[in-house]
Parts: structure tokens; C-alpha cells; sequence
């Protein structure tokens, strides 16, 4: 087996987000078992869409995380050799049906045209895949940051957002102090 491997193009150096800011009425929802179902449906479809690649899947977000109250979005992440190679996933994700958000250097974003899954893909080895996985799995795990993210998320939620990354980015304090003790909490 041949270890050579094609130079690595560059990356994205900018922030494409495909149809521009967005509006969306965001409400939480009990949690329903229902979205792991649809997490492995689309599983599944990524897969077979990507049977070509070595690629990893994981069910992320609110949605993962038995209990807890979410958006009713499945994030799901895709771990791909090389994120620049967006002929060996991109294009077999849009044929797929996923259509493309955003584009940004080390990320991709596709989602359903319902906009009820959003699938992020990152390059085996980046960070951020560690970090949602830590977050999710400590969520699960710890009832008292399960519910201290909850009631962050609720309160959030009674102000009006005009895109849901304003809301995403509200959230952020909140999550890096549950990451951070997670990540203390973490057999050495």
C-alpha cells in the first residue's frame, strides 16, 4: 500500500454561508427518542453516500443527549480525511439530498431542506470533533450540567434572536465551563 498522498490544496479562507443569515423561531422541545431514530436514518444515507471514504459519524448536539430538551435539529458530525477534498463528500452529500450552508475554513455545513439535520464535517483530527463529543458524552453523564444547560437554553430562548447563531454564540460562556469541567472530570 502506497503511502503518498496528493499535496494538500488549500482551505477556504473565508466564511461562505450559502442563502445568508436566516430567521428561524427557535423553541425547545422535551426530549424525544424519536431523534436518534432519525440521527441513524441519516446515518445511514450518509453512508451510503460516502462508501468510498473512511469517514466517522457521530450523533452531537442537544438532540444526543437522553433527557434533555432541544431544538428539534439532529447535528450530526462526519470526520473526513481531508476537508479540502470536497469531491470525496460534498459532492456525494448534495447528491444525497443535503444541500450546502456553510463553507469556512476547516468546516462544512450541509443540511436538509427542512432543516431539521445539520451535518458537520471536519477533517480527521480537528479538535472541534473532540470538544462536541466531550460536551455530549458529559452531558449525558451529569445531571447537574444537563440541567444548568437546559435552564441557560431556556432563558435564551425568551428573547428574540434574529439568526440562530446569535443564539448559538449566547450560549457560549455556559459551554465552555461545562467543557472545562468535563474536561477535568476526565480519567487521566
Amino acid at each position: 500500500m502506497s503511502t503518498s498522498r496528493t499535496p494538500r490544496r488549500p482551505d477556504v479562507s473565508a466564511v461562505e454561508l450559502v442563502g445568508g443569515p436566516e430567521r428561524l423561531e427557535l423553541t425547545l422541545h422535551d426530549y424525544d427518542a424519536e431523534w436518534v431514530d432519525s440521527y441513524l436514518g441519516h446515518r445511514a444515507r450518509i453512508l451510503g453516500a460516502l462508501a468510498a471514504s473512511r469517514v466517522e459519524i457521530e450523533h452531537i448536539g442537544s438532540t444526543s443527549v437522553p433527557g434533555l430538551a432541544a431544538k428539534p435539529i439532529v447535528d450530526i458530525v462526519v470526520v473526513v480525511d481531508d476537508i479540502t477534498a470536497e469531491e470525496d463528500y460534498l459532492q456525494p452529500l448534495l447528491a444525497a439530498g443535503y444541500l450546502l450552508r456553510v463553507r469556512e475554513p476547516a468546516h462544512r455545513l450541509v443540511r436538509t431542506p427542512a432543516r431539521d439535520t445539520h451535518v458537520h464535517i471536519y477533517e480527521r483530527g480537528d479538535p472541534a470533533v473532540d470538544a462536541y463529543l466531550l460536551l455530549r458524552d458529559h452531558l449525558r453523564s451529569d445531571p447537574d450540567d444537563r440541567a444548568l444547560y437546559e435552564r441557560t437554553k431556556r432563558t435564551l430562548l425568551e428573547r428574540q434572536w434574529s439568526d440562530m447563531n446569535h443564539y448559538a454564540d449566547a450560549k457560549t460562556d455556559v459551554i465552555e465551563a461545562i467543557k472545562a469541567r468535563a474536561r477535568a472530570a476526565r480519567p487521566s
